[in-house]
């Protein structure tokens, strides 16, 4: 409780987390501009496995009562349904069962939270279908923002960490706005295309990944990329520095969920995975991509139905919303 305290009450004077974004926001765009192909890949393979282990300890432990019993079994079922069409080799077949699973997780979601609002889960029991098949019929597109989407997430686990700010929230939610949404606009626009260095083979390569089909043979596609190298890059600094430093609080509730990760355990965990993974990106980068990209499905996943649930008024406790329970003190 102890170190839970000390975690917010250095947040609490609204200076340091804001100037160390702006900062790290700073070097990274800079980054971006300039190698953006360099810097998409070597972060991944220098941070990519950590982020996932941190990642997942933090929202296991601040959402310890909502990731639970039988709901939490039934995530991890699809999820795992997930990596093994990762793990296929390519094609329409394990693409189409992907997308499926994935809107599966979101179904079982709104089942979970919605359960005593049957208007609600009648809407979501409508749109949940309807979004899946325009992903079936688009699944080019439905790929590219789930990239995309899954960078921009650390914005609504940030706003619902602020809530235990006593004051400097308006200044800390003004900065990550802008490095989540200002910057990544006004790359997409061109504003910073003089600064841009020019297209390489790398950067091609990588577009595919990155860029909406419709434009992926235009000047955009550079853009895209920069954009991803970019908002990974801060998603790393979220989960690597902001929250393991800022939020103890739900490190130590994974680790008395957890107790063999207790401590520097789940760092070294981290460390030794991301170092054997960077061996196989550098020998293989294309069966190290493919490996990442099942293993990570655990992490880039299951955070979506937790911010499904904030977001349809549960709390991290599993009850109402924070907000309310704390106007009615």
């Amino acid at each position: 409780m102890a170190t839970a305290a000390v975690g917010v009450r250095r947040a609490a004077d609204g200076t340091v987390p804001p100037a160390g974004f702006v900062l790290a926001a700073g070097l990274a765009l800079v980054a971006a501009l300039r190698a953006p192909a360099g810097l998409a890949v070597l972060g991944l393979a220098t941070f990519g496995i950590l982020h996932n282990v941190l990642e997942l300890r933090y929202v296991s432990g601040r959402f310890e009562r909502i990731l639970t019993g039988r709901f939490l079994a039934l995530l991890l079922g699809l999820i795992s349904g997930i990596v093994v069409c990762r793990l296929l080799p390519p094609g329409p077949g394990p693409r189409a069962a992907e997308i499926l699973l994935c809107y599966g997780v979101l179904a079982a979601a709104c089942l979970h939270a919605l359960r005593r609002r049957p208007v609600l889960l009648g809407a979501a029991l409508v749109v949940v279908p309807a979004a899946s098949a325009a992903s079936l019929s688009f699944p080019g597109y439905h790929f590219v923002v789930l990239t995309h989407l899954h960078n921009l997430v650390p914005l609504l686990f940030l706003w619902e960490w602020s809530r235990t700010l006593p004051r400097g929230r308006a200044v800390f939610l003004a900065v990550q706005c802008g490095w989540v949404l200002a910057v990544p606009a006004l790359l997409l626009g061109g504003v910073l295309d003089g600064w841009m260095a020019p297209g390489t083979g790398a950067t091609d390569r990588l577009a595919g990944a990155y860029t909406p089909p419709a434009w992926l043979h235009t000047s955009a596609g550079l853009r895209f990329v920069a954009v991803f190298a970019f908002l990974q890059t801060m998603h790393y600094v979220v989960w690597v520095w902001f929250l393991p430093r800022y939020a103890p609080e739900a490190s130590a509730a994974f680790e008395r969920r957890v107790p063999l990760l207790r401590g520097p355990r789940a760092w070294l965990l981290g460390a030794a995975a991301g170092a054997a993974l960077a061996v196989l990106f550098a020998s293989d980068y294309a069966q190290g991509k493919a490996l990442y990209a099942a293993l990570a499905s655990y992490h880039a996943y299951l955070e979506f139905p937790v911010l499904l649930l904030l977001v349809l008024g549960m709390a991290p406790g599993g009850g109402p919303a924070e907000r309310k329970s704390r106007a009615a003190r």
